[in-house]
């Protein structure tokens, strides 16, 4: 694991991309507003729109569809870390462009069939760890809900501030928040359209690492590679199920079946593998050092208690 190979990489595409466009006009010069790097077998996906704050337009949300779609069809990367460039992860929708749409009379971002922000309108095949760092608001945090786990920088701010313009979710925040946090937990969240900060956001569960300002992507990354070193048979199977049983609601009975019937070949033969290795792990118990082991304090006011207790046997 190099997480220093993962920022210079990141480093290098940005100056080589800003050397091509010194070729041409400023005019002329293409927007990148989806970055894609690989890391090993980790793949890497940044939104790449900081002047905006990270906003997704209609275009921005088809690149990032074919980015992530292109990461599943990819055999040699298990898992992909997604993250916003500039200090932000996502402030949601770009407003100009809702603006104009409303404008028009159109809200063809509302139609789009794999979500207004991105492939938000269903499961993705294969593990996403979202790196958040800035805000995380409106539809960016329906994005960051989309992705399987979170890493959240104590800095950042969380938030479905689309309530206090009108704009209800559309890509898949109420499908998704309350079985993360809990149906109370959800609609005070989405109700109230307030900020949530890092040392609450980990406590409802709405994120799954707090991590400190500037480290969101390296930690992300990090995460990463601690799952794609896993056999990734088993691990797709036991996610899958666990999305099933999360979302459909089918009963303990539904879930103990789904449980049972998405075992495959693939899983079959990594629990094979894993028994022999198993095997060969020394396993003998450890004697514990007593020595180690501490006697409880007691308070002065305990001690009181006690002492009054033993005059009261006493005199009895």
């Amino acid at each position: 694991m190099n997480l220093s190979k993962t920022f210079a990489l990141l480093v290098i595409n940005r100056r080589s991309f800003s050397r091509n466009c010194a070729k041409y006009q400023k005019e002329e010069c293409p927007e990148e507003t989806i970055i894609v790097d690989k890391d090993e077998s980790i793949t890497l996906i940044g939104i790449n729109r900081p002047r905006q704050r990270n906003a997704m337009t209609y275009e921005t949300a088809e690149k990032l569809s074919n980015a992530l779609s292109a990461f599943e069809a990819d055999a040699t990367s298990p898992i992909a870390v997604l993250y916003g460039v500039g200090g932000t992860f996502s402030s949601g929708y770009d407003i100009q462009e809702l603006e104009a749409q409303c404008d028009t009379g159109s809200l063809d971002f509302l139609l789009r069939h794999e979500g207004s922000v991105g492939p938000t309108r269903r499961h993705s095949k294969k593990p996403i760890v979202c790196g958040i760092n800035g805000f995380c608001v409106a539809s960016g945090l329906e994005l960051a809900l989309m992705c399987d786990l979170r890493v959240m920088e104590e800095t950042a701010i969380l938030g479905f501030f689309n309530r206090r313009f009108g704009v209800p979710s559309s890509d898949g925040g109420t499908a998704r928040l309350s079985s993360m946090v809990g149906y109370s937990r959800a609609l005070e969240l989405m109700a109230s359209g307030r900020r949530v900060q890092g040392k609450e956001a980990l406590q409802i569960g709405l994120v799954n690492r707090l991590v400190a300002t500037g480290t969101a992507l390296g930690q992300a990354v990090n995460l990463a590679f601690c799952i794609a070193k896993f056999p990734q048979a088993s691990l797709l199977r036991d996610r899958n199920c666990l999305y099933t049983n999360a979302y459909s609601r089918h009963g303990f009975r539904a879930a103990i079946q789904t449980e049972i019937m998405n075992t495959s070949k693939e899983v079959v033969t990594e629990l094979k593998e894993g028994v022999k290795r198993f095997k060969k792990v020394d396993i003998s118990p450890s004697k514990p050092d007593l020595g180690d082991v501490k006697e409880k304090p007691i308070p002065d006011w305990e001690r009181e208690e006690i002492a009054l207790e033993n005059e009261a046997k006493k005199k009895t």
